[in-house]
């Protein structure tokens, strides 16, 4: 097999499904994009896609990062050696085979080779989704930062950073699939911001040179899948020793969002009440986020690695050059910290919402749990719509949030899955498209109803079947 046949076999699928739609969107006096995409990964390359086939055009892809390379985690701050999903769940190929990640893999390796991995690399997958996108053309513009999202009379109104330069474009719609950064920042323990210097710790988000860690002592904060991936890249990298620190007296083992994972459950959970929903954001918090078995076994192979249990740190100070934490086993001395602690839900904190973030409807103004099931966290998330849209909290004040898409974990509460991981994309991305074609062609109805109510042009002359008429022979006689 070679590069070829995947190449051919992708061109065979898209020959096969015909050419995409025309663009069916009126163009806009003062409009740029019928909808702008933040985000070039996964997640926005799929919905080019997408909304391409839904015969939507005047799109734009535009990712801060300077190229594919540095466009999502894949090739930067992600550390595991797999992905954490199974290899046959469906992704960006929108149930197309030829465009799959099996169809691009067996082309390159052999099907006796797809069916060895368990899981799928994640240097092959970074791999796969360039491929993707040069097979579907998808452009994206990279260097293009969003730092400001403005309403405007019935558009929005995009202030961007291109390559350092100030410019203003135009959106009807917008959708954030900019992934865990654009929930609100990276969540770093107070214990570490506000008592040591920025040169002592880092979040696993941040590009870290752990070759700098060779021969150190390192303490790595949080017990999930970065904080374990963390730890074995600095203890390869030759580190002294690292210490994990887990809050909790044991590590979390319990799968909780792959119990609903069956196409009942998956596909109609937005349908769910809301304490139905709620009762399943607070039960997977409380089991926490679960280490794969694997990203563990790759730390605790290294006899220099020590796993702390019930051990959150009560305090940290510098200590010449070093830092010193207090925990429950009682004070440690390191050279560095590394803070695998996830991220937060705050729009307030998001540059591009920061000016509205208030007219947003969170989880908190509409769902009032049971005392025992209260979680601040939780209640920052927003409650979206059907569409993955923000929703107004007073109707009528705010109605341009209903244009503004959330793809990204911040949908976390409303639809129960990490949004912008892969196993959204089946259930997620046809919803979202769906609403936007439906929103676009409703608000320009008046110019569909013309155009559906227009002329036609026959498609035959009364020539071509007159000879087959049928006259009654009576009244030939007559004649």
């Amino acid at each position: 097999m070679f590069q070829s046949d995947v190449d051919a076999a992708a061109c065979e699928t898209l020959r096969l499904l015909g050419p995409d739609p025309q663009n069916w969107v009126p163009d806009r006096h003062g409009v740029d994009h019928n909808v702008a995409i933040v985000g070039g990964g996964q997640s926005g390359s799929a919905f080019a896609f997408a909304l391409r086939r839904a015969g939507i055009g005047k799109i734009t892809v535009i990712d801060a990062a300077s190229d594919a390379a540095s466009s999502g985690p894949w090739l930067s701050s992600a550390r595991m050696h797999k992905l954490r999903t199974p290899k046959g769940l469906p992704g960006p190929e929108l149930g197309l085979p030829g465009l799959s990640f099996r169809a691009w893999y067996e082309a390159r390796n052999g099907a006796a080779a797809y069916e060895a991995v368990d899981r799928i690399s994640r240097v092959d997958w970074a791999a796969y989704l360039d491929w993707y996108r040069k097979t579907l053309g998808i452009e994206v513009r990279y260097r293009t930062k969003l730092l400001r999202i403005e309403p405007a009379a019935d558009h929005l109104r995009l202030h961007l950073d291109v390559a350092g330069e100030a410019r203003v474009e135009t959106a009807r719609k917008i959708i954030l699939a900019s992934g865990f950064p654009s929930n609100g920042g990276p969540s770093v323990p107070d214990v570490l911001s506000r008592n040591l210097p920025k040169e002592l710790y880092a979040h696993t988000l941040e590009a870290i040179d752990f070759g700098k860690l060779r021969d150190k002592s390192v303490a790595v904060l949080g017990s999930a899948a970065s904080a374990f991936d963390a730890a074995a890249v600095a203890l390869e990298a030759g580190a002294r020793e690292v210490h994990l620190f887990a809050r909790r007296d044991k590590l979390a083992s319990e799968p909780v969002i792959r119990t609903r994972g069956y196409p009942g459950a998956y596909d109609n959970y937005g349908a769910l009440p809301d304490a139905v929903r709620w009762h399943q954001a607070i039960r997977f918090r409380r089991a926490g986020s679960t280490p794969p078995p694997d990203a563990i076994a790759r730390a605790v192979k290294f006899p220099n690695f020590h796993l702390h249990l019930a051990a959150p740190w009560t305090s940290a100070k510098p200590f010449g050059r070093r830092l010193l934490a207090t925990t429950p086993q009682g004070d440690i001395a390191f050279d560095f910290v590394i803070a695998g602690t996830g991220y937060q839900v705050d729009l307030a904190k998001r540059l591009e919402l920061a000016a509205f973030s208030n007219e947003i409807l969170l989880w908190r103004d509409r769902y009032s749990p049971a005392a025992s099931e209260q979680d601040e966290a939780l209640g920052a998330h927003p409650y979206l719509g059907a569409g993955h849209e923000f929703l107004e909290k007073e109707p009528g004040r705010a109605p341009y949030l209903r244009n503004i898409h959330v793809f990204n974990p911040a949908a976390f509460v409303s639809f129960g899955l990490p949004i912008g991981d892969v196993p959204s994309f089946k259930r997620d991305i046809p919803g979202v498209v769906a609403r936007i074609s439906r929103d676009l062609f409703l608000d320009d109805l008046p110019a569909h109803e013309t155009r559906i109510n227009g002329p036609i042009a026959d498609d035959f002359e009364p020539s071509l079947y007159a000879s087959a008429v049928w006259r009654s022979p009576y009244i030939v006689a007559a004649e």
